[in-house]
């Protein structure tokens, strides 16, 4: 086992259930079993262990929200997923293949590497406009 697979896994979720509630619904277990493509049991399991941890809440209809901590990870999951996935097409990648990359390697890059990453794709933009 990696040593951030397990930390992979929980970026998942806690991403998982901010895109979920950015479409303005309640978050429950079975959404994000369908978009992760997990069981039930399997989801159950690790969000009993984020409530344990303080990352995420549930109301008493089973709705799931963040917790601030919780959503301070996955809101830092997603810009990375966005910003790779944006760079990953900008250098010419099909959108799908970009997103799926981009995925991956939001779990592993070190916060130096994606701050100079989204630096650089900052002035390129930049530099595009000007242009």
């Amino acid at each position: 086992m990696k040593p951030y697979e397990s930390h992979e896994s929980e970026e998942n979720y806690l991403e998982a259930i901010l895109m979920l509630s950015m479409d303005h619904r309640n978050v429950r277990a079975i959404d994000i079993a369908n978009m992760l493509g997990f069981s039930k049991p399997s989801v159950s399991i690790a969000l009993k262990r984020l409530r344990e941890e303080g990352k995420v809440e549930v109301d008493e209809k089973g709705a799931l929200s963040l917790t601030e901590h919780g959503l301070s990870i996955a809101q830092g999951t997603y810009e990375k997923h966005t910003v790779l996935t944006d760079v990953l097409v900008a250098l010419g990648v099909n959108a799908y293949t970009a997103s799926q990359d981009a995925c991956r390697m939001e779990h592993v890059l070190s916060p130096e590497s994606f701050t100079k990453i989204k630096e650089f794709y900052a002035k390129l933009k930049d530099q595009k406009i000007k242009a």
